[in-house]
């Protein structure tokens, strides 16, 4: 039979076709792989080890799926001009041909397996993998010689061909991809990773318990006070300090009450010597760094101090946690709330609350980078503590104080007046 019969070219134009559209189909699927997930199926399938393989060295793959894909579409082009001259004559064939086949190249070979190949990538490219690699193997010499010239082309337009790609993620990277794998995830866990996350960019001193708001055992109490505060504390460990914060000089431990009770007669002294070692941190330090020493020191209990050894606050193992995990109690009935939202969309904020609980509480973004708390926003604003109730704005949020004392901003109203920012399509 004649290779010029119309028969055997439209045979051979159509698996042309094919085998571009196996090739376009491959660089999509090839390219779209999750590198993450790419690793982890590595485990258990053997199509990903050999697209991880192929994904080594893409250079070789995508000159390998290139050499193909442009040589079997001018193998094409040039069928499909032999068709159109049997067709319309040589004349007009050019045109017919360069027309038709664009148009059948760019639907079937191009835009068809490209869109199934991005939609469905894993799918496309482990059953792609069996053909690409023994390929690969066979046209190695043609796609090391197009690789030289093309990294010579490339060190000519001032790029690096032998740069190697970074797929590492910073902080902010790792958390829009928790949201984006939102849909797999619990909320519950998609809060504890991003909690997590925000490690790093928190210091003690954004979390930490803050010095007017301390309960400790002050050695210049009388013994029945210092054993009412021991017996009605909410809490575990105490600091126990003499006249002033500053001078803090044990932990007491709660555990240690059934011993200090059985004593014969209970005394200052006696207190000082059931009295843990004092764990002093630096205010700058990270959550994430804290949450190792406190491992590595076995302690869960540390005194914050500011860069002249001033007492700024206290932390616990259990505030560090709770920034990953969310509060471990939630308010009881005698307890004060300290954010409290009202109808028109406005808080009541207790001076006390910090930038960070208030943010999310609210789910607002006030800036933390200066005052921790809000009544340092508020003497930040305004300079001195005012005679009487005012307001001001900061970064777009109102703000309307409604309790103040001689020493501080006790209560204020705050209410977002930015405008909701649209969802992202």
């Amino acid at each position: 039979m004649d290779g010029s019969h119309p028969i055997v070219l439209w045979s051979t134009l159509v698996v042309l076709l094919i085998v571009s559209a196996f090739f376009s189909g491959s660089e999509t699927g090839m390219m779209s792989l999750n590198r993450y997930r790419l690793r982890h199926q590595r485990k258990k399938s053997s199509g990903a080890r050999r697209a991880a393989k192929l994904l080594a060295k893409p250079d070789r793959l995508i000159g390998l799926i290139l050499i193909g894909n442009n040589a079997v579409n001018i193998l094409a082009a040039i069928i499909a001009n032999m068709l159109a001259i049997l067709y319309v004559g040589e004349a007009a064939a050019p045109w017919v041909a360069t027309a038709s086949l664009t148009i059948t190249v760019l639907v079937f070979s191009e835009v068809t397996p490209k869109t199934i190949a991005a939609q469905n990538p894993e799918w496309f490219a482990f059953r792609a993998s069996h053909i690409l690699k023994p390929l690969l193997q066979i046209l190695t010499p043609l796609v090391w010689m197009v690789n030289k010239l093309t990294n010579a082309v490339i060190s000519i337009l001032g790029f690096d061909p032998n740069k190697d790609r970074d797929d590492g993620l910073d902080t902010e990277e790792l958390k829009s991809l928790v949201d984006v794998s939102g849909h797999k995830l619990s909320d519950s866990n998609q809060g504890m990773l991003k909690g997590i996350l925000d490690l790093e960019n928190v210091t003690v001193e954004d979390i930490m318990i803050p010095r007017s708001e301390i309960k400790g055992l002050n050695l210049e109490d009388s013994i029945e006070e210092l054993m009412n505060t021991i017996v009605s504390s909410e809490y575990t460990r105490q600091p126990i300090y003499d006249g002033d914060i500053n001078n803090i000089i044990g932990i007491f431990h709660v555990r240690k009450a059934n011993h200090l009770l059985r004593s014969e007669q209970v005394t200052h002294g006696a207190i000082k010597r059931f009295a843990e070692e004092v764990y002093f941190i630096p205010e700058s330090t990270t959550l994430t760094q804290q949450l190792l020493n406190f491992k590595q020191n076995r302690n869960r209990f540390a005194v914050v101090v500011d860069e002249y050894g001033e007492v700024q606050g206290l932390v616990t193992l259990e505030d560090i946690l709770e920034e990953i995990v969310g509060d471990f109690t939630t308010n009881t009935a005698d307890e004060v709330e300290e954010v409290v939202p009202r109808g028109d969309g406005s808080y009541v904020i207790d001076g006390v609350a910090t930038i960070r609980e208030i943010n999310k509480a609210t789910g607002w973004t006030l800036p933390t980078d200066g005052p921790k708390t809000l009544n340092g926003v508020a003497l930040e604003q305004l300079e001195s503590i005012p005679d009487g109730n005012v307001s001001f704005m900061v970064d777009g949020y109102r703000f309307e104080t409604e309790q103040i004392n001689e020493t501080m901003v006790k209560t204020v109203v705050v209410m977002c007046l930015k405008p909701k920012k649209k969802p992202e399509e």
